[in-house]
Order: structure tokens, then C-alpha cells, then sequence
């Protein structure tokens, strides 16, 4: 198997280009409820999830420069893959995401508060490991439930990828504004973003 190394811009790089009227096209491909808190004026919600799902029909309005944006970089390099094998050029990854560009101080528009998605995922995942261990005081087999959750974690880094992110991504705290394909659709073909 071979892995393409994503090409990607730095946020002084978007910056400049922002300043220059050449913004490209922004998606933001973390959950409504993290694009809700904070996200790069211009950008449009496009979650992972929706984006591999709908990548055909995303294609078709994405043909100009493209820069993929999520917390760190991770998942965006996952979408920028996602719409590579549907042949969409031009793509990049804002290099360190979201971090990078409040790092720079760069404007940034803010609405409620929340929790990244990364960080909820320590908070499940320790709050299990834990509880079992704890309980396994009193029954041992819960132990187990603690190396279930270690094994994850660890198919999580090897694979990029993390089963109880998607599952806690589906939450209605995370959800936040509503996010489906046709609004997604709508707004691209408008060039009205969020």
C-alpha cells in the first residue's frame, strides 16, 4: 500500500493569499459543532464524514484551489485523499489546521465553546479505562474492557483513524448547526460560506 504524502500550505502562505484576493476555496472538514466554535472566515463545514460519503457529488463544485482545514491536519489530509481518487486537483492541507492558524493569530470567527473532538476522545477513552480498572476490584473480567479500549487507541494511531471519534461525532453536542449535502451544495454553488 502505498501512502501519498499530502501537499499542504502553511497558514502564513493562506494568509497572504487571503490578504491578496486569491482566497481559495475553504473547506472545513471537522463536525458542525467544532466549525461552530471557531473556524477561518470564509471556510465552509464540510464534515469527513459527509465529504467521503458525497465525494462525486462534492467534485463537481470544487474545481478552483482547495484548501482542506480540520484541528490539527489529520483529518483533513484524510479528506484531501478522499478527493483525490475522484481526480479533484489543486488540493492542499493547511499544515497544523485550526492550531496553526489561531497560533498566527490569524482572524478567526468565533461562536460557542466547545470541546475539539480530540480531546472528548481522551475523556471517554481514560474515563473507561479508569472506571474498569477501578472496578476490577470488585470483578476482575472488567480489566479486560481496559485493554478492549488500549487496543483501540492503538489501531487508532496506526490507522488514522478513530472508531469513537466518528461515534462521538455523531452527538447532538457535536453536531451543532445542521450539515447535509444539500445545504453543503447550496452554499458552494452560492459562494456563500458559513
Amino acid at each position: 500500500m502505498t501512502t501519498t504524502i499530502p501537499s499542504t500550505v502553511d497558514a502564513a502562505t493562506l494568509r497572504e493569499l487571503i490578504a491578496a484576493g486569491r482566497t481559495p476555496r475553504l473547506l472545513d472538514v471537522r463536525t458542525p459543532g467544532e466549525f461552530e466554535a471557531a473556524h477561518i472566515p470564509g471556510a465552509y463545514n464540510v464534515p469527513l464524514d459527509l465529504l467521503r460519503e458525497h465525494r462525486e457529488e462534492l467534485r463537481g463544485h470544487l474545481d478552483e484551489d482547495v484548501v482542506l482545514i480540520c484541528r490539527s491536519g489529520a483529518r483533513a489530509s484524510q479528506a484531501e485523499h478522499a478527493l483525490a481518487t475522484v481526480g479533484l486537483p489543486n488540493l492542499k492541507v493547511l499544515d497544523g489546521g485550526m492550531l496553526a492558524w489561531q497560533a498566527t493569530n490569524a482572524p478567526v470567527s468565533q461562536g460557542r465553546s466547545r470541546w475539539d473532538l480530540e480531546r472528548q476522545v481522551r475523556l471517554v477513552a481514560g474515563t473507561i479505562v479508569l472506571v474498569s480498572i477501578l472496578a476490577s476490584v470488585f470483578v476482575p473480567g472488567l480489566k479486560w474492557v481496559a485493554a478492549f479500549i488500549g487496543a483501540g487507541l492503538t489501531f487508532a494511531a496506526l490507522t488514522d483513524t478513530c472508531a469513537m471519534g466518528m461515534l462521538l461525532s455523531k452527538l447532538p453536542y457535536n453536531r451543532g448547526a445542521s450539515c447535509d449535502l444539500d445545504s453543503v451544495v447550496d452554499q458552494l454553488r452560492s459562494g456563500r460560506s458559513s
